[in-house]
């Protein structure tokens, strides 16, 4: 049985982004989003959600390249100078697994986002983390422990085969099949802990090799190639390219993965395969 959800990320870090998650989901393709609960239009955003019941939210925890939800001077060994989470992805994460001081912080942190979500109304359909900071073994450990308390029932697990690539996309990089290859030993123990939480995952995850250009050609191609089970697409669109997106996510084409997921041609692709996106909430 193959079913499909979705989701658009960094729903909330800009009116752009909100904008293009709203028309995608009413009319186009996208049947999911993650929120980021403190970012800058994550008001405009809860906004939005609220009038689009079926559209299904999730929280997108934020840890690096974004704003705390805690004050920053509650949680010093997580942010710089400014008050901000670090750009750099590789220094936070060796400070979370070797110091006791950060990860007590951190777990507050987690939690505060999962409060503020709550405090939303919105229904919890599933959690993940901005640029997939849960495979980081402290994050994954304490956002299972309270997705578990918070009612999420699903966490997204970062696994994308090698061979469903796309013909109309660039070959992998050396570097990016031996990370595929490095990560192969972690998501496995990753689909255990999941699983030994009491929390669902996703079997594939596409647009990951791609990210920030699943355009409508590469979309279909991965459309054609649909495994069985629960896959989820994930994609970033904006309905214009700021300057704000681009020092955000350089190289990315938000307007193409926009276009995409309101293709008439896509939908009919889905059509055609007899496939509704939905929730992860929605899934049998």
């Amino acid at each position: 049985m193959k079913q499909l959800v979705v989701t658009a990320d960094d729903f909330g870090l800009c009116e752009e982004v909100n904008e293009a998650v709203e028309i995608a989901h009413r009319d186009g393709i996208l049947s999911a989003t993650s929120l980021m609960v403190s970012a800058p239009a994550a008001g405009d955003a809860i906004g939005r959600a609220l009038r689009l019941p079926t559209l299904r939210i999730g929280l997108h925890v934020v840890l690096v390249d974004g704003r705390p939800t805690l004050p920053p001077e509650e949680i010093p060994e997580l942010v710089d100078g400014n008050g901000a989470f670090p750009n750099d992805l590789f220094r936070p994460a060796v400070r979370w697994f070797f110091s006791p001081a950060a990860r007590m912080q951190l777990e507050r942190e987690v939690q505060a986002q999962f409060e503020a979500f709550r405090s939303t109304g919105i229904p919890l359909d599933h959690v993940n983390a901005h640029n997939h900071m849960h495979l980081h073994p402290t994050v994954l450990g304490i956002v299972l422990r309270l997705a578990a308390k918070f009612g999420a029932p699903f966490m997204r697990l970062p696994f994308e085969p090698r061979a469903l690539t796309g013909s109309s996309a660039p070959r992998a990089t050396i570097a990016q099949s031996l990370a595929v290859f490095a990560l192969a030993p972690w998501l496995t123990l990753m689909r255990r802990r999941i699983k030994h939480a009491g929390l669902r995952h996703n079997d594939t995850l596409l647009g990951l090799r791609h990210s920030g250009h699943l355009d409508e050609a590469l979309l279909l191609d991965l459309l054609r190639q649909l495994p069985t089970g629960i896959t989820e697409v994930y994609c970033h669109p904006a309905t214009r390219r700021t300057p704000q997106l681009a020092a955000i996510m350089p190289g990315y084409d938000n307007e193409a993965e926009f276009a995409a997921l309101t293709s008439a041609f896509v939908s009919d692709r889905l059509r055609a395969l007899s496939l509704k996106p939905v929730g992860f909430a929605d899934l049998e």
